[in-house]
C-alpha cells in the first residue's frame, strides 16, 4: 500500500472518529435540552396554575387586609410586612458578616490546616438542611439570648442559613479578579487594605451582590426554620412603627414583635378544607414567586450594570 493510500485511510478514520464524537455531542445536547425543558415546563405549569386559581383574588384589598376566618375578606398584609422586615434583619446581619468573612479567608487568612478546616466547613454548611438552623436558633436566639419568637430571631436564623452562600459567593467573586490588578496596586505602594478597599471590593461587587440577592431569594421562601422558632400562623396586627402609639414605641421595638411570613400564611390556608382558602393560598404563592423572580432579575441586572462599568 502506497503512502498516499495510508494517509487517506488515516484521514478517513479521523473523520469517522470526529463524526462519532459529534453524534455524542448532539445526543448530550438533546438530553440537556430535555432536562432543561422538563424543569422549565414544570415551573411554568405550576406558576400558571397559581395564576388561574389565585388570579381572581389579587386586588388591593388582598394586600391591605389582615388574615380572616372569612376567606373573601382575608389578606396578606401581616404576612408580606413580616417577610419584608425579616428580610431587612437578615440582610443587615448576613451581608456585612459574610462579605467580611469571605474577604478575610481569601485575602488575609494564612494558608494552613486551620484555614482549610474552616473552608471545608463553610462549604459543607451551605448544604445543611434548613431545619437544623431552626433548631440551632431555637436554642440560642429564642432561649439562650432571650430574643423570643420575634422578627429578630427569625432574621438572625435566616442570616445563618444564607451566610455560607454569601461567603462562598464573595470568595468566588474575589478569585475572578486578575492577579495583575493586585500586583499593579502593590507596585504603586498601596497597602493590603488599600488594595482590598479600592480594587478588590469594587471589582468583585457584581458577583458579591449577585450571591447576596440569590441567598435572600432562598431565605424568603424558607418555612421550616421559621416554624421551628415559633412564627405565628394567624396574626391580625403589625409590628409597632417607630415613634408611634401610646406609649410611644422605640426605634427598634419592632424587631422584638411577633410576626408571620408569606410561607407560613400559605401553609395556614392550605391546611383549611374550604376551597376559597386554597385560592387565597394560590394568590399568596403567586405573590411570593413574583417576589423571588424579581429578586433574581434584580441580581442579573445589577451584575450586568456593574460588570459593564468595569475596565480591566
Amino acid at each position: 500500500m502506497s503512502d498516499t493510500a495510508v494517509v487517506a485511510a488515516r484521514l478517513q478514520e479521523i473523520r469517522r472518529i470526529i463524526a462519532r464524537h459529534k453524534r455524542w455531542d448532539l445526543l448530550f445536547a438533546l438530553l440537556g435540552l430535555c432536562a432543561l425543558m422538563l424543569g422549565v415546563l414544570t415551573f411554568v405549569s405550576l406558576f400558571a396554575q397559581m395564576v388561574v386559581e389565585g388570579g381572581p383574588r389579587l386586588s388591593m384589598d388582598f394586600f391591605t387586609n389582615f388574615p380572616s376566618r372569612r376567606p373573601e375578606q382575608a389578606g396578606i398584609l401581616s404576612a408580606w410586612v413580616g417577610s419584608t422586615l425579616v428580610m431587612i434583619v437578615t440582610a443587615l446581619a448576613a451581608v456585612p458578616l459574610g462579605v467580611a468573612a469571605g474577604v478575610y479567608l481569601e485575602e488575609y487568612a494564612p494558608k494552613n490546616l486551620m484555614t482549610d478546616i474552616i473552608e471545608i466547613n463553610v462549604t459543607n454548611l451551605a448544604g445543611v438542611p434548613s431545619i437544623v438552623y431552626g433548631l440551632l436558633a431555637l436554642g440560642i436566639f429564642v432561649y439562650q439570648f432571650g430574643f423570643g419568637q420575634s422578627i429578630l430571631s427569625a432574621g438572625l436564623t435566616l442570616a445563618l442559613l444564607i451566610l455560607p452562600v454569601v461567603i462562598v459567593a464573595t470568595r468566588e467573586a474575589i478569585r475572578a479578579i486578575p492577579i495583575y490588578v493586585r500586583e499593579g496596586a502593590y507596585g504603586c505602594g498601596a497597602t493590603q487594605w488599600q488594595v482590598v478597599r479600592d480594587h478588590i471590593l469594587p471589582y468583585s461587587s457584581a458577583g458579591i451582590l449577585t450571591g447576596v440577592i440569590i441567598g435572600m431569594a432562598r431565605a424568603i421562601g424558607e418555612t421550616a426554620p421559621i416554624i421551628t422558632i415559633g412564627a405565628l400562623t394567624f396574626i391580625a396586627f403589625l409590628p409597632p412603627a417607630p415613634f408611634t402609639g401610646e406609649p410611644m414605641a422605640g426605634p427598634f421595638d419592632w424587631v422584638f414583635a411577633p410576626f408571620t411570613v408569606m410561607p407560613i400564611q400559605m401553609f395556614n390556608w392550605t391546611s383549611r378544607p374550604e376551597e376559597a382558602f386554597h385560592q387565597n393560598a394560590a394568590a399568596a404563592g403567586f405573590v411570593l414567586v413574583l417576589m423571588t423572580l424579581t429578586m433574581n432579575a434584580l441580581a442579573i441586572w445589577i451584575r450586568y450594570r456593574l460588570r459593564k462599568n468595569i475596565k480591566w
